[in-house]
């Protein structure tokens, strides 16, 4: 099995850098070992091994392929510095969250030609797939800038990679919903059935959890009447049309004196996105952004020194 420079050991203004974004980097070190085990835990990069030399250095450029906003580029440099220690250096890096052009160089990797291709593809594959969720996130916000309306990601991520992709959507202008299942309750259909009924299920997890949100998933406006009445103050409006979630917008606030704040989710598209948001909604909470994105176009090219 490979060997990789241990956690304590990478550069420190980096992990300070991640951890200040709210990333663990403890269990994001983990799994970049495990992501760069899946490619060198037979035998190694035998390629590089054999066409490269021992003492070769380059320089690689990362760029951008596309317009968008890229995210991710930090733990792509965590990645070089998990292979190669400090016999890499990282620089030109720009910050994530910031939109660029086809063609913009984003970053700059110099070491060991070998060590820069072993960690190539699994440096790529974060900072595409994060920047492609940071990309596809501005879009959202972009179509529902003027309005009140703040685009929401879901629990709909990749097992093992709900931290980097939540963080990839904060990177894109979104705002980052319950990251596990303790933090906020959600009342949703099967709970209550389970329940007997929409405010029996809210009022069973506010006895229990007095001290933490709870949001309750309505699918129509007697049930949105029910819960406002029953002190719900926030709701997520599932699967309604439009002119239905501007009534919902009217009753919270002529009837319930702005009580809750409202979600829309459920079916909703990109194409739509503006039209929701100016219903008055709140929020507009979008799976799409974590579990289908498509990824972002970032290349990587060496130069040999």
């Amino acid at each position: 099995m490979p060997t990789y420079t241990a956690h304590d050991l990478l550069p420190a203004a980096l992990l300070a850098e991640l951890q200040e974004a709210g990333l663990d980097t403890h269990r994001l070190y983990a799994q970049v070992c495990d992501a760069l085990d899946e490619d060198l835990s037979d035998g190694g990069d035998v390629t590089s091994d054999s066409t490269i030399a021992a003492d070769q250095v380059s320089s690689g450029e990362f760029a951008a392929r596309e317009e968008g906003v890229v995210a991710g580029l930090g733990v792509a440099a965590l990645v070089f510095h998990v292979v190669l220690g400090d016999a890499v250096t990282v620089s030109d890096r720009v910050p994530d969250g910031t939109r660029v052009v086809p063609g913009q160089r984003v970053m700059v990797v110099r070491g060991p030609s070998r060590g820069l291709l072993t960690a190539e593809r699994v440096a790529l594959n974060y900072a595409s797939h994060l920047s492609g969720i940071a990309t596809a996130t501005s879009r959202w916000v972009d179509a529902a800038s003027g309005t009140r309306a703040r685009i929401l990601d879901t629990r709909k991520t990749l097992p093992g990679m709900r931290q980097l992709q939540k963080y990839a959507v904060a990177c894109g202008g979104g705002v980052n919903h319950r990251f596990s299942l303790g933090d906020m309750a959600m009342v949703k259909d099967n709970h209550v059935v389970a329940a007997g009924g929409v405010v029996p299920a809210f009022e069973a997890v506010r006895a229990a959890h007095p001290e933490i949100e709870v949001e309750v998933e309505v699918t129509d406006l007697d049930q949105l009447r029910e819960v406002l009445a029953a002190g719900c103050t926030r709701v997520l409006l599932d699967n309604m049309d439009s002119p239905t979630m501007a009534e919902a917008v009217r009753i919270n606030a002529e009837e319930f004196g702005q009580r809750a704040l409202l979600e829309a989710s459920g079916g909703l598209t990109l194409e739509r996105a503006r039209e929701v948001a100016a219903t008055g909604v709140d929020f507009i909470s979008v799976g799409a952004l974590t579990h289908s994105v498509r990824v972002f176009d970032l290349g990587l090219d060496l130069d040999e020194e």
